[in-house]
């Protein structure tokens, strides 16, 4: 079952040899994602779910990259020896702060392509809680990218009520909130945590767990936000 989940952004920029000059910038962010992540280490498995431009599943290690930002910099899965297919870009954010972490146990990955429908998601999490006796998840994912006319999206009047919204879910652990998620807007909207999001709310159905908004902000026009649900 389900004992504990931490939801965290993937920018790149959280890695210090990405973000090089503008490290410090992220410097409190980093800091809310390794006290999240570090919450997880006494489950018996831990389960890192973001996107990826297709679906894939990590169950015996896996390696990441961060040479297509320039940065010779390569992080490994906490637990198996098998490099096999490359993790994709969020999924190598989330090996970096396990890593960061000290992550020893036992760990698998799964990503989820953007556009996959609601049912799946919230299906596969059930299936993930189920696992092991204690599982836990690392949720990666950002809100929306249209938050400024700075933003990668440029600006949506609609993103800032929308992250509002998910930021009070995932402080109130409200399943429900996550499950009916809209993923057309989500789409127009830009927003890249939607999938994982609704990974977690099918996997924490049931489990009663609460949670902590720890950090919630749009510094580069994208949301960002962590939480950690116990």
């Amino acid at each position: 079952m389900l004992i504990g989940a931490a939801v965290c952004p993937c920018p790149p920029l959280l890695v210090p040899e990405v973000a090089a000059g503008a490290a410090s910038e992220v410097d409190g962010l980093r800091e809310a994602c390794l006290a999240a992540v570090g919450e997880l280490l006494g489950a018996e498995l831990l389960v890192v779910v973001g996107t990826g431009a297709k679906a894939g599943v990590w169950t015996e290690g896996g390696v990441g990259s961060f040479h297509r930002y320039g940065v010779k910099r390569a992080v490994r899965l906490p637990s198996g020896g098998v490099d096999g297919p490359e993790l994709s870009p969020s999924l190598t954010v989330g090996a970096w702060l396990l890593e960061q972490a000290g992550a020893q146990l036992p760990t698998h990955a799964v990503a989820v392509p953007a556009d996959t429908a609601p049912e799946r998601l919230l299906g596969l999490g059930e299936g993930l809680a189920e696992l092991a006796d204690r599982v836990a998840l690392l949720v990666l994912g950002d809100g929306s990218a249209r938050r400024s006319v700075k933003a990668p999206g440029y600006l949506d009047e609609r993103a800032e009520g929308w992250d509002a919204a998910v930021a009070a879910a995932l402080a109130a652990a409200d399943t429900k909130a996550l499950a009916a998620l809209d993923p057309v807007l989500a789409a127009e909207l830009q927003v890249d945590g939607r999938a994982p999001w609704q990974v977690l709310a099918g996997a924490a159905e049931g489990a009663g767990l609460g949670g902590e908004l720890r950090y919630e902000a749009a510094p580069y026009g994208v949301g960002y936000f962590v939480a950690s649900w116990r």
